[in-house]
């Protein structure tokens, strides 16, 4: 049997698995983890038992004796015999899909510097960007940027062929170990920049956790590209559609900027206008520049040098000579349509919403076309989507509530403060009468008789409340 396979059986038979990791460790020990607090993690696993060498040894970056490793460890390329001592050549961690992501070692601090072909694993950008991804099946995907791999393992049922690129020629090196310990076969990986190494080829799905951070230099690849600014971003939205095929999708995450004077939402939203493609932008988070920088010296294991005053100076006097006054963290969805009139929308969500977003993903957009491409909404038949509350607010004894939200309790869980008519909307519309004449019985009966302009529910079908 193959070194790599056996590897693999040992390490299910053990339990390295996230469930096994997390219940070997304790509530305490996995919680300190996520801080990178090594302490407690390593008290846990003191003791003499397979599971903890395999922890110590490959989340930890511990050394751990020879004598605790079984010889599938032992023969693996992915440690270091010294002696009767043992150490990790790699960090390989269990992932949700069941399978084993392989990348460099975490870096923490009092390490050396990061090389720059340093191969990250995998995180919580990850992890965000698998829960976007439409969940429907496709026949090519492209994992553009693919880094230690991680995408695939979640491509690996959902597409009959996978691409998967990186600039980086240790990267693809790592990720093809990610898959080989996953059971995962027949993935074509490609060494190259961006869209370089899939020149002509068309893809019914692209996605990428591109290296979005904005910086004065690009010395680490896995995360940066010394492109200026926010324009690294800017130029894979705008080369994308030339590589999906008609309905194709794609699903990046992404850094921009909020600079003095302009709105955030126009410059990304330009990114998008001239694409084709319908496109669904949302920007999850806000940092100042000074919590952006932190965020990445920390990443880089660079706070607590002696160079870290300079380089947090620099790369803020950077900032300010841009008039960078903020940083958005989000993601970006497109839909290359072929239309005259392809629609973008650009919105903030900062709330907790239903995960994965890629099991609702792909009606979010429908609604999105849907309420901009219907000319004559009089003749619609709208219903009222599952799941919608109706809360009301007003003082103790009135007849009229002075307030009224409609909220949504699943998917992306918006709410939006509406009118009488709008809420009496929302309790009658089953889908049997066309909306012009319901809202002509609802102003008979709510209101002064006014007839609310079925324009004026375009928002409301964009958003969610009602579905065509």
């Amino acid at each position: 049997m193959d070194p790599v396979e056996r590897l693999r059986d040992h390490l299910l038979e053990t339990g390295y698995t996230i469930d096994g990791v997390r219940d070997r460790l304790g509530v305490v020990a996995a919680s300190a983890l996520a801080r990178e607090e090594l302490v407690p993690a390593l008290r846990e696993t003191a003791a003499d038992d397979p599971m903890a060498a395999l922890i110590r040894l490959w989340w930890l970056g511990a050394t751990v004796p020879a004598a605790r490793l079984a010889p599938e460890v032992l023969e693996s390329e992915l440690v270091r015999v010294e002696g009767d001592q043992v150490c990790a050549t790699v960090h390989l961690q269990p992932w949700e899909t069941g399978g084993y992501v392989v990348s460099d070692r975490k870096v923490r601090p009092g390490d050396p510097s990061l090389r720059s072909d340093h191969v990250v694993g995998a995180g919580g950008a990850s992890a965000n960007l698998a829960q976007l991804v439409t969940r429907r099946e496709v026949r090519r995907a492209l994992d553009l940027g693919t880094g230690c791999g991680v995408q695939v393992l979640h491509l690996d049922r959902r597409a009959e062929d996978i691409v998967a690129t990186d600039v980086n020629p240790r990267a693809v090196e790592l990720a093809r170990l990610s898959w080989r310990l996953s059971g995962v076969h027949d993935v074509d990986a490609r060494v190259g920049s961006t869209f370089d190494p899939v020149e002509g080829e068309l893809f019914d799905l692209v996605i990428s956790n591109p290296p979005f951070v904005i910086s004065p230099g690009g010395e680490l690849t896995y995360r940066e590209t010394g492109a200026d600014g926010d324009a690294f971003c800017r130029e894979l939205v705008r080369r994308t559609p030339a590589y999906l095929n008609p309905g194709g999708q794609a699903h990046f995450l992404a850094n921009w900027l909020h600079v003095e004077h302009e709105d955030w939402r126009d410059r990304v939203g330009g990114w998008l206008g001239e694409t084709g493609c319908d496109a669904w932008v949302v920007q999850r988070d806000v940092q100042d520049p000074a919590e952006y920088v932190e965020l990445w010296l920390r990443d880089a294991a660079v706070q607590g040098t002696p160079g870290y005053a300079e380089h947090y100076d620099r790369w803020l006097s950077w900032f300010d000579e841009r008039k960078v006054r903020g940083i958005g963290f989000g993601w970006i969805t497109m839909r290359r349509t072929d239309t005259l009139d392809p629609v973008v929308r650009v919105e903030q969500l900062t709330h907790q919403v239903a995960l994965p977003v890629g099991d609702y993903v792909d009606g979010v957009l429908d609604a999105i076309a849907a309420a901009h491409r219907v000319r004559f909404l009089d003749s619609a038949h709208l219903r009222t989507v599952e799941g919608l509350l109706d809360e009301r607010v007003g003082l103790p004894g009135a007849e009229d509530p002075m307030r009224i939200v409609l909220r949504q309790t699943q998917g992306l869980r918006r709410s939006r403060e509406v009118g009488t008519v709008e809420a009496a909307l929302a309790g009658v519309c089953d889908g049997e009468l066309a909306l012009g004449p319901l809202l002509n019985v609802i102003a008979e009966l709510v209101g002064d008789g006014e007839i609310l302009h079925t324009d004026a529910i375009r928002p409301l079908i964009a958003e969610g409340y009602f579905q065509l």
